[in-house]
């Protein structure tokens, strides 16, 4: 759904292209610091007084943001003033804004247990599917997990190399899936692209890893990477161990907190999967970015909960928003 038929492009030279080639984080990013001289040069001077620089640090607070509406369609051609950002309740002025198809850093964990069996052929097509819209400037790493979690590839622009190492991949063993996004979201550090995600194609059932819950979820939130899921899912699964029921409330805890999204898939629609994650590379690249420096300027660490409040023009429908829930407030 568009307002204005076709997705608006923001030339290179323009001031809001910048900020979304080089600024998409979904944590604080760090402006460079801003000189700002005293006011009233001429009257420091006749005072014989020394004209002195300021330099402050401000930060800026990025966010992912998908909106759709009733019919989970996208909703593109929104502007600035169609959005409201609150922080810890307080209303926030949105200084940067903009809706560009920036370059991705991707990283595809791919679960090879056991339990995925059968499910592993439909996972692979899903996989190929995402990439039928990757861009030339993206790039790709794929880790998989079974008892443990692997890189099977880095980084790479290679799409050949990441499916030929899920064409030999065989299911096995128990599912380590917590272990295996931690390892992901820290190979995302290096990754050269400023917005960055994780497809997570799983059953959901972690039996095996070191890291616990909390870890995880701690980690999620102090990392600026949108994670999104596709979560396979037996209809029996309740009784199959506490892990199984609890993997659905997992993976989409999990994308929720940060701004993505989780897609169940039931055993008898496994045939489903590749249009899922086509519609999930779509939605990373119609997604609105806005930006404000925060009225708390506390360096205190804290978490600070964030609400992205619609105000659609009129004669639409409800619209639905999708953000991530927080950030960490930066120390120094």
């Amino acid at each position: 759904m568009s307002l204005l038929g076709n997705r608006r492009r923001v030339p290179a030279s323009h001031p809001v292209w910048f900020f979304v080639a080089c600024s998409l984080a979904l944590t604080p990013a760090f402006a460079a610091d801003a000189a700002v001289k005293l006011k009233s040069r001429e009257t420091l001077v006749e005072q014989d007084l020394p004209v002195t620089s300021i330099k402050i640090d401000v930060p800026l607070v990025l966010i992912n943001v998908t909106v759709t509406d009733p019919m989970n369609r996208f909703v593109t051609g929104l502007y600035k003033e169609n959005f409201q950002i609150k922080e810890d309740k307080v209303e926030q002025t949105i200084t940067q804004f903009g809706a560009e198809d920036a370059p991705l850093s991707m990283g595809i964990v791919f679960d090879a247990s056991g339990s995925m069996g059968y499910k592993m052929s439909k996972a692979r097509e899903a996989v190929a599917q995402f990439f039928k819209t990757a861009n030339p400037e993206d790039e790709f790493f794929l880790a998989q997990f079974n008892d443990r979690p692997q890189m099977a590839t880095g980084f790479t622009n290679s799409l050949e190399e990441i499916q030929n190492e899920l064409t030999f991949m065989q299911s096995g063993g128990r599912t380590a899936l917590l272990d295996a996004i931690y390892l992901a979201l820290n190979k995302m550090k290096e990754a050269k692209n400023a917005k960055k995600a994780l497809l997570v194609i799983s059953d959901g059932g972690d039996n095996s890893s070191r890291y616990g819950v909390k870890d995880i979820k701690s980690a999620v939130r102090e990392s600026d990477v949108q994670l999104y899921a596709i979560g396979i899912f037996d209809p029996d699964r309740g009784t199959r161990g506490a892990e199984y029921a609890y993997g659905p409330y997992l993976l989409s805890e999990l994308s929720e907190m940060t701004g993505g999204r989780m897609f169940p898939v039931e055993l008898y629609s496994l045939h489903e999967l590749p249009d899922l994650a086509a519609k999930i590379s779509v939605e990373l690249r119609n997604q609105y970015i806005v930006g404000y420096r925060p009225s708390n300027t506390a360096r205190d660490g804290s978490w600070r909960r964030i609400k992205v409040k619609l105000k659609p023009p009129k004669g639409l429908p409800q619209l639905y928003s999708y953000a991530r829930s927080g950030y960490y407030a930066p120390t120094h």
